[in-house]
């Protein structure tokens, strides 16, 4: 189901020239009304006037979450804060939290941008949406509220925890779509397998997740112990929140929402745009935001562009599911590692659980890998020699795809803290030995 078919099938021709109009519309903006671009505008030698189109967008400076850190709290207000009805932040664990300020206007963007990624995974007017994302500061429950709201599809508002509780609800209210991160469904799935829950039995048809990168095998995991079918969304804090880009019926992709979100794929070391279908680092503009509008936000995210058609018939372009991020990216003894490539492989071994952590430590100098993963129950009751053959088949397999040594150390079911939000996947100990040698 398409959810706005007049701006979801625009033309390219018809795209570019709303893209173009609005982009040379928010330059302007910025530069009369937020100092901090009008200074960074300057340093970079460019004026509202050199911005005649969307070509021109490299001629802008990028923005990165340090920058607004530093602007903390509305540094990147463009209008009166009498104009602001709402503010969200990220989480902050790792400094000052970076916000984002809506207006009228943004908050009615923001509903439509869910609703037509909930249209892509089937909502309509006659769904029960559970929407486990957490509520509060965090984008990612209100965005979907707001998305259902606009479809009229029927809210459970339950957030993030309880699990107990989440499957009483999903059952006695028949929830049709289910909203939350992608480890936390798989932490669903395995909590109703334990209490004998069956979830074949439940009334859903599908689960919208984002927040996190997630592999094709993960999705499989989940589809197949869920029975739904899994969809890719994205979005982020910095932007608008979830509903910048989303997967639709064919699951091969997820469309960005051009007419709001405008994309550039750039290498992540040079800043130059990459070649088409090249991997590298997602930008995105926000060239119709009011509040807090950004220029050219650096997002971390590596993807690509898929650049064939989609069967959907929507018309706007399409990025690879997340590969990773270049703050994630770990170098172990020279060698790019992403998270997402250890459990590739782990996803492919019958006899443990997709639940894991990577651990990176420096021993005698080196860098240090060791993988931790959970057995499932039937390996847990096996014989020592039959443990010491699955770690050595997963440490053979992860050189094959990492072309690096990893030691795995295989942990009792249970072991690895589960998360309602975000996994932690990395433990990387390195700058603690370095803190303690002296180096840093």
């Amino acid at each position: 189901m398409i959810w706005n078919p007049e701006q979801e099938t625009l033309s390219r021709d018809e795209l570019s020239r709303q893209q173009s109009e609005n982009l040379k519309r928010l330059v302007r903006n910025v530069y009369d009304n937020v100092p901090f671009y009008r200074n960074r505008m300057a340093e970079h030698g460019v004026r509202p006037d050199d911005i005649r189109g969307l070509a021109d967008i490299v001629k802008l400076p990028f923005t990165t979450k340090n920058d607004m850190r530093e602007v903390y709290p509305l540094g990147l207000l463009a209008v009166d804060r009498e104009k602001i009805l709402e503010v969200h932040t990220s989480s902050g664990t790792t400094g000052k939290p970076v916000v984002d300020a809506y207006t009228a206007r943004d908050l009615d963007i923001w509903s439509e941008g869910m609703a037509r990624t909930l249209s892509m995974g089937g909502c309509t007017a006659a769904d029960t949406v559970q929407n486990a994302y957490g509520y509060g500061l965090f984008t990612g429950g209100l965005g979907v509220h707001y998305g259902a709201r606009r479809i009229g599809a029927n809210i459970l508002p339950i957030s993030g925890g309880n699990t107990r509780r989440q499957l009483e609800v999903m059952q006695d209210f028949g929830s049709t779509i289910l909203t939350c991160t992608p480890s936390y469904a798989l932490y669903i799935a395995e909590f109703a397998a334990e209490n004998g829950i069956d979830m074949a039995q439940m009334k859903l048809k599908s689960a919208m997740l984002g927040a996190e990168p997630w592999s094709e095998s993960m999705r499989a995991e989940i589809e197949n112990r869920l029975h739904v079918k899994a969809y890719d969304i994205y979005g982020l804090t910095e932007i608008i929140g979830p509903g910048v880009a989303s997967e639709c019926e064919a699951q091969n992709g997820l469309h960005v929402f051009e007419d709001h979100f405008y994309p550039e794929i750039i290498n992540p070391e040079s800043g130059e745009p990459v070649q088409p279908g090249e991997k590298g680092e997602l930008v995105i503009t926000t060239i119709t935001k009011e509040g807090t509008p950004i220029l050219r936000y650096r997002t971390r995210d590596i993807s690509f562009f898929i650049e064939e058609k989609c069967p959907c018939g929507r018309t706007a372009r399409k990025i690879h599911r997340l590969l990773g991020r270049t703050d994630d990216m770990l170098i172990v003894r020279g060698v790019n590692i992403f998270p997402s490539q250890v459990e590739h492989v782990l996803l492919r071994i019958e006899s443990v659980k997709p639940h894991y952590q990577l651990i990176v430590d420096r021993r005698n100098k080196l860098d240090y890998l060791e993988v931790q993963v959970e057995m499932n129950d039937e390996l847990f009751s096996d014989e020592i020699k039959e443990l010491e053959a699955t770690e050595s088949l997963i440490e053979r397999e992860l050189h094959s795809e990492l072309n690096i040594h990893a030691k795995v150390k295989l942990l009792n079911p249970k072991s690895i803290p589960r998360s309602e939000g975000k996994a932690k996947r990395v433990i990387d100990r390195r700058q603690i030995v370095d803190k303690q040698e002296g180096k840093i």
